[in-house]
């Protein structure tokens, strides 16, 4: 609930859907809760697919992504990310961690395109190829449209801003075999030595 009402006192968002992509966890009352459009869906569908399906409901010129278990969020964070692509000054923002925790900090040094935390223009996602069926690839997918068709991105830094590892949400065992799927599913569409070319 924390993420949504941050995002709902910055006055450039006009509209916050939630997408609960087959959860079963109480995302959708949460989410009303918290004065959040929900959209549910019945099974899951991956990453890529929640986010076409949000796209699909919510008509806007820009959407802002962002994952709903950041912590430390604020309404900084989301004009930071916001303002580059509403002024002309980029097509799409990626937001990176700094200064959160060394472990999330590091793994967005790493790969910064992994990141979920993405501003970006309409006309951008709707040329994406296949971005319905990347489910966490998604952020690859998005990426590398980017590259190859020379679209303005700009990086955000977001201090002091972090989110809970899928080992903390779900437990060790459970928590590392989500977040090996969750790799392997970056890896179908990730071919490293083409990657960002």
């Amino acid at each position: 609930g924390q993420v949504l009402d941050v995002v709902r006192s910055v006055p450039a968002v006009n509209e916050v859907v939630v997408i609960s992509d087959g959860s079963t966890d109480g995302t959708a009352r949460v989410a009303r809760a918290h004065g959040a459009r929900c959209i549910e869906l019945r099974e899951n569908v991956g990453k890529g697919g929640a986010l076409k399906a949000g796209i699909d409901q919510a008509d806007a010129d820009v959407y802002l992504f962002l994952d709903a278990d950041l912590v430390g969020l604020r309404r900084e964070h989301v004009e930071a990310l916001l303002a580059p692509v509403l002024q002309g000054e980029a097509e799409m923002t990626v937001g990176v961690f700094d200064g959160g925790r060394v472990v999330t900090d590091l793994a967005q040094l790493v790969a910064p395109f992994l990141s979920g935390q993405r501003a970006v223009r309409r006309r951008v996602l709707e040329d994406v190829p296949g971005l319905e069926a990347s489910r966490f690839g998604v952020e690859v997918a998005l990426t590398r449209h980017i590259r190859r068709n020379r679209i303005p991105v700009k990086v955000v830094p977001l201090d002091n801003l972090t989110h809970k590892m899928k080992e903390e949400k779900l437990g060790l065992v459970r928590g590392f075999v989500a977040r090996m799927k969750m790799y392997w599913e970056i890896m179908k569409v990730t071919q490293p030595s083409r990657f960002l070319r």
